[in-house]
């Protein structure tokens, strides 16, 4: 199995993504993802106790309706987080009208949102994306990606069509993202969309499986959103019946890599990042502690920082891992980081640094891409996570977001 370079479309699936002034300069800004027929639909939402309304929207029309869901709109340029009762209102007011607009339920409809936290959905300009989204149904995937964007510098999608004994089906997502990005879950929305035919259990354990191993092991500030969300929607029109253990086993399998493509975008994407680090703990006591330390390491400024410079300072790392909150031994860890493909260079070893050459290491840091594994050597647990470097351009973007 082997992910698509181009979006593939997907039987039954139409979708659009236009500009309706929700941003300035007639920036794409509003999408719509549509199926000809009604889908098993699972999801995963942020766990932020602050939830922005077409969160608390979506999480209860999956509880009544995730087996006839239609349709996904999606807007930029207003969180409707922080809303009160108007914003609630406005979400609702949202899927009513794509339902009219397509001639179906309402409850057949969700939303999300994105941008900024605190401000009211402009409706008039909701409305005309509606018109001007159900106008342009049809395959173009990387324009509806495009719409969703908001600090992102480049819209995120996968797809692959999966062979089988049965025939043939797809499975394609786009994802937004790249800041006020932590575990649990990142600052992100995504859809994905598939033509296998799933029941509504094995959906939500497919996406549940799926996201903890990939959009949950993402991290570019240690900040969560308000707004999170993950959905996938199958429709069954390819034909291919999800019927089995084996089936789904590599269902599973292949949704999870076409997550950790678009989870890994996100990472490398995320603001003012110029590199992807991805941190791997092994042999810990169990995988809490392997997660809480790699969680540790991945947030910390400090070492985020000395990525950015390409200073390989060890010492910053093992602080970061000695203050997650769990015990490990120091003189037990080994601390080692490498390119991609490449050979491991040890920083340190028997609770100090090691006699490494300087200038191997700094050559690693310099890698847009690479890897930092620390081997606690007390056990089975595992944990790796994605994070980025962190330099001057996150603190401009986000220092005048609102304006």
């Amino acid at each position: 199995m082997k992910l698509s370079d181009t979006i593939l479309p997907v039987k039954g699936f139409r979708v659009a993504g236009v500009a309706c002034g929700l941003k300035s300069d007639n920036l794409l800004d509003f999408a719509l993802v549509v199926s000809d027929v009604p889908c098993v639909t699972a999801g995963v939402f942020t766990t932020n106790i602050v939830k922005a309304a077409p969160v608390l929207l979506g999480m209860e029309r999956l509880q009544h309706h995730s087996d006839a869901i239609r349709a996904v709109a999606i807007n930029t340029g207003c969180a409707n987080a922080a809303t009160g009762e108007q914003g609630l209102q406005n979400a609702h007011a949202t899927a009513k009208a794509v339902g009219e607009k397509l001639g179906v339920d309402e409850h057949q409809v969700l939303v999300m949102s994105t941008g900024v936290i605190g401000t009211q959905l402009p409706m008039g300009k909701i409305h005309r994306g509606i018109d001007l989204a159900v106008a342009k149904l049809g395959d173009d995937w990387a324009t509806t990606a495009k719409a969703i964007m908001t600090t992102d510098t480049a819209h995120k999608m996968a797809s692959v069509t999966v062979e089988t004994d049965k025939g043939s089906y797809t499975i394609t997502g786009i994802a937004k993202g790249a800041g006020m990005i932590a575990p649990n879950m990142a600052t992100m929305l995504s859809v994905i969309v598939t033509d296998a035919k799933l029941a509504v259990g094995q959906a939500q354990m497919a996406l549940q499986q799926a996201n903890e191993a990939t959009f949950n092991c993402i991290t570019v500030d240690g900040d969560m959103s308000t707004n999170d969300t993950v959905l996938l929607l199958a429709n069954g029109e390819s034909g291919v019946d999800i019927s089995n253990s084996r089936d789904l086993n590599e269902f599973v399998g292949i949704l999870t890599s076409l997550c950790e493509n678009l989870a890994k975008n996100i990472a490398r994407d995320g603001e003012g990042a110029t590199k992807l680090v991805q941190i791997h703990i092994t042999n810990a006591p169990d995988k809490l502690t392997a997660r809480k330390i790699a969680d540790a390491i991945g947030t910390s400024p400090l070492v985020k920082t000395a990525f950015y410079g390409g200073d390989a300072n060890w010492g910053r790392i093992m602080a970061a891992a000695g203050r997650a909150g769990v015990p490990f031994e120091p003189n037990k860890a080994v601390l080692s980081i490498e390119k991609i493909g490449g050979k491991a260079l040890i920083l340190f070893a028997n609770g100090t640094g090691t006699n490494y050459d300087e200038s191997v290491a700094k050559d690693i840091f310099a890698q847009s891409e690479f890897v930092v594994t620390l081997n606690l050597n007390m056990g089975r647990g595992y944990a790796s996570v994605w994070t980025c470097d962190m330099s001057h351009d996150y603190i401009s973007i986000n220092s005048h977001y609102r304006s």
